[in-house]
């Protein structure tokens, strides 16, 4: 009885120990320091149409469809187009690639996973289309205390970073470095910077103060 009773006592006077640091934790939230809770979030989604191309390549009236679906999507910068055949990569994917650079897209390799496998003769188009956005954002909510940062706290940078990206994969993912035609156009403009002669050699220009006469 009097080991239940200590126990009991040990448990009561824990208890009031943690009050204090779960009420501080209750009104300032979790502890992470000034890392922002309002973080970018990615939402993809993948639209599929499935076209006719037996007679190796798509007919007109399929382009047609095709057409009409990427109207009806609203296709345009910052969509995906992907192609996806039974058999590797032929005419279809050609006559695909035609119709989506007349919307100033370009065919994308690796074609998302989609349910049910491509029936024989045909070739699946896929268009993915992110978003990235913050939730819950902008947030006037209650200050939770003088230790903390404002619930608004990275409302207004990281909305603004996940409405600029250019594609919002890229703050999943990201893009794998290295050297090719991005970094030989920049390398030009740094020669084009130094080689270009100072302004200064080039004399100051004779400016009239004054006034045209009528």
């Amino acid at each position: 009885m009097a080991r239940t009773q200590s126990l009991t006592f040990l448990a009561a006077v824990a208890a009031l120990v943690a009050s204090p640091a779960e009420a501080r934790r209750e009104r300032h939230g979790p502890e992470r320091g000034i890392d922002s809770l309002n973080q970018p979030v990615v939402q993809r989604t993948d639209y599929v149409m499935d076209l006719d191309a037996r007679s190796g390549g798509l007919s007109v009236a399929e382009k047609a469809r095709l057409r009409g679906w990427f109207d009806s999507l609203g296709v345009g910068y910052g969509d995906s187009v992907f192609v996806d055949e039974p058999h590797g990569t032929g005419p279809g994917s050609a006559d695909v690639a035609t119709v989506a650079a007349e919307y100033g897209l370009l065919l994308r390799r690796g074609a998302p996973v989609t349910t049910g496998a491509v029936p024989a003769g045909s070739v699946r188009v896929v268009v993915s289309r992110s978003i990235a956005f913050v939730p819950n954002c902008p947030n006037g909510g209650k200050l939770r205390g003088p230790s903390t940062t404002s619930p608004n706290y990275g409302c207004a940078v990281n909305s603004n970073w996940a409405a600029m990206v250019a594609d919002p994969n890229d703050l999943v993912l990201g893009q794998t470095g290295g050297v090719g035609p991005a970094s030989d156009a920049g390398t030009k403009a740094i020669k084009v910077y130094r080689d270009a002669p100072p302004t200064g050699t080039r004399g100051l220009s004779e400016v009239s103060t004054r006034g045209r006469s009528n």
